[in-house]
């Protein structure tokens, strides 16, 4: 599980930090639910925070898309929520 969890935390990096301007600011964590869900947390720069949502969240439903796909691979579940 923590292999599978470090792979989707570097999988949303990826994605997350050319998007922001404020890069020292991001921070990524995740945290296991009671049912097994994982729960990856973006913590952004309240400026960059619009950048990772974007226009009617378009962005943030992207990144999610791509995360549980990822992790549809070895049939595990992801929530991928940003902290302003």
């Amino acid at each position: 599980m923590a292999g599978q969890t470090e792979e989707l935390i570097g999988l949303v990096d990826c994605i997350v930090r050319p998007l922001v301007d404020n890069p020292d600011d991001l921070v990524i964590e995740a945290n296991e639910t009671d049912d097994g869900t994982v729960r990856i947390e973006i913590s952004v720069n309240e400026e960059d925070a619009g950048k990772v949502i974007g226009r009617q969240g378009r962005v943030i439903k992207s990144i999610r898309t791509l995360a549980r796909a990822a992790a549809a691979r070895s049939n595990e579940r992801v929530e991928v929520e940003v902290l302003e």
